[in-house]
C-alpha cells in the first residue's frame, strides 16, 4: 500500500468483529472451527465462515510492504478468535495481538509497552464508534469502518494519518 511520500504508520491495527470479518465471533458461529477439503472455514454446524472480501489481501499487501500489523478485539471468546485467525491463515501477517474484553485503550497501552511505538505512529480501524473515540484520545489515528475493511478505507485512513502527522 503506497501512502505517498509523507509519514507512514509504524503499527497498523485492526479490530476483528465487523472489521476483518462480518460477524461477532461470540454470537454467530459455533466452535469448534475447521477447514473442509476445499479450504473453506466451517463451524461445528458446517456453516461457512467468511472474511470481508478485501481483508486477507489487505493484510497480505500491508505485510509485503513492510508494515507491522496488529489486531485488537474486545471479545470474550479469545480462543475462538485466535482459532479463526489461524484457520483463515492470517497469523503470518499479524505481529501483535490483544484479544480480551475491556476498553481498547488498554489494548493500545500494551501495544505501546511491547513495541515502543508512539501512539501517534499508530493507525486503527474499527467498526465501533466507542472504540474509535476511546483510542483516539491516546493520539492514535482512528478510522471508523462502517461496512468492513476495504481498500478505500485503507487509502482514506492512510491519508488521514498523513494529515494528522503533518499538522504543526
Amino acid at each position: 500500500m503506497e501512502s505517498g511520500h509523507g509519514p507512514k504508520p509504524k503499527l497498523v491495527v485492526f479490530d476483528l468483529d465487523y472489521t476483518l470479518w462480518p460477524f461477532w465471533v461470540d454470537t454467530h458461529f459455533t466452535p469448534p472451527f475447521h477447514k473442509d477439503s476445499d479450504g473453506n472455514v466451517l463451524d461445528s454446524r458446517q456453516a461457512k465462515i467468511l472474511l470481508y472480501p478485501d481483508s486477507k489481501d489487505i493484510l497480505k499487501q500491508l505485510n509485503a510492504d513492510g508494515y507491522t500489523i496488529a489486531v485488537a478485539s474486545r471479545t470474550s471468546c479469545t480462543a475462538e478468535a485466535n482459532n479463526l485467525l489461524e484457520k483463515f491463515d492470517l497469523n503470518k501477517y499479524i505481529s501483535h495481538k490483544q484479544i480480551y474484553p475491556g476498553c481498547k485503550k488498554n489494548h493500545f497501552s500494551k501495544f505501546h509497552a511491547t513495541t515502543g511505538i508512539k501512539y501517534e505512529d499508530m493507525i486503527f480501524f474499527d467498526d465501533e464508534y466507542r472504540n474509535v473515540s476511546d483510542v483516539s484520545e491516546k493520539g492514535v489515528t482512528c478510522i471508523f469502518v462502517e461496512h468492513g475493511i476495504n481498500w478505500k478505507e485503507i487509502k482514506d485512513g492512510f491519508n488521514k494519518f498523513q494529515r494528522n502527522r503533518n499538522r504543526p
